[in-house]
């Protein structure tokens, strides 16, 4: 077809019929490609449908119960009895008496996925120590191991930052021990892990917890601001290592204000929305930029006014804060016990 009688097609299509309006009676032929077509409407529609299938799997094998933000997800839950029908030995092959409660507090809130990881990583770490059953202390590192990965002992930490690790822990704990409303503390740690983790205080609530009030989130955000007053009270400076306490700080805060109803200048209003829950979990503001930047000042107000109470704590016990670092210094790894027996005046 030359271009002469391509241009007199268009036009004849282009001719107003009797009602004065235009209909293009025909058009320009054109070939589809049966490989483009195959790729279009079957092969794009299945991997856009295996990626969301992916991710909504993964949103629902949940994370471990750490994370102050997943209120009302579905995860494992612990159902109270009053006789343990199943046995550490059907489990584990050990007929020794175990705190099987222990172990479900510290997983509560883990997927079936993670439990699975629990299990497997505390027989690998049984064979690797030539036992022939699993022990509490195999279980118990193993679930330290999906929560904040394997010990680096090997990684080089001069004593001066040792020392600040020690202190930046001990703050965490202090401040928790000290407040109401308050998990208890469980372990200390200065030992490094894979996580980039340059030590921990792990803390487990006595029962599972289902609702949290205003006072419980205040209490939360003072703790992870703990470690961060350590620094400043003791040595007079800050350090990166808070920066995963001053997220979860922020994201309590901003909840308690744009999702919860828990701050006197909103009130009961919902500022934030989840956007997809089964999938990204993402939030989106649904409120004026003017409301926006109000929302800041108020989650700033929080996070400060607990900064400041944390801070206190510390100065208030200092000479405890100073006996208790000293010690875990000593030690790198103190159960709750310990830590609870030196702050009580217990230890000899």
């Amino acid at each position: 077809m030359d271009d002469a009688n391509l241009i007199d097609r268009l036009l004849m299509a282009e001719s107003p019929n009797k009602n004065g309006k235009i209909e293009f009676s025909e058009t320009i032929p054109r070939e589809n490609s049966p490989v483009l077509n195959f790729l279009l409407y079957w092969v794009l529609p299945g991997v856009i449908f295996f990626f969301l299938w992916k991710n909504v799997m993964k949103s629902m094998r949940g994370r471990m119960g750490g994370n102050y933000m997943s209120f009302g997800e579905n995860k494992e839950k612990i159902y109270a009895e009053d006789e343990i029908k199943t046995t550490f030995a059907d489990v584990a092959g050990q007929d020794e008496a175990i705190d099987l409660d222990l172990i479900a507090r510290a997983t509560s809130g883990a997927s079936g996925a993670e439990l699975a990881n629990i299990v497997n990583e505390a027989a690998l770490r049984a064979v690797r120590n030539n036992c022939d059953s699993i022990t509490t202390s195999d279980l118990e590192e193993s679930i330290e191991t999906v929560i904040a990965g394997a010990q680096r002992k090997g990684k080089v930490i001069s004593d001066k930052e040792k020392r600040i690790i020690a202190y930046h822990e001990i703050g965490h704990a202090l401040v928790a021990a000290m407040q109401t409303h308050s998990a208890p503390v469980h372990k200390i740690t200065i030992i490094p892990r894979t996580s980039g983790a340059l030590g921990y205080t792990m803390q487990i609530d006595e029962s599972e917890r289902n609702l949290y009030s205003k006072e419980d989130l205040q209490n939360r955000i003072t703790t992870f601001t703990g470690g961060r007053a350590a620094e400043e009270v003791i040595f007079n400076t800050i350090t990166t290592g808070a920066s995963n306490d001053i997220e979860q700080a922020t994201k309590i805060a901003r909840a308690m204000v744009t999702r919860f109803g828990m701050s006197e200048e909103f009130g009961m209003v919902a500022l934030e929305t989840v956007n997809n829950p089964y999938l990204s979990g993402d939030t989106s503001l649904s409120c004026s930029p003017k409301t926006a930047a109000e929302i800041d000042d108020v989650v700033l107000k929080i996070v400060k006014k607990a900064y400041e109470k944390a801070k206190q704590i510390i100065r208030d016990n200092e000479a405890k804060m100073h006996e208790l670092s000293e010690y875990l210094l000593e030690k790198e790894t103190i159960t709750g016990e310990e830590f609870m027996n030196i702050l009580e005046g217990k230890s000899e």
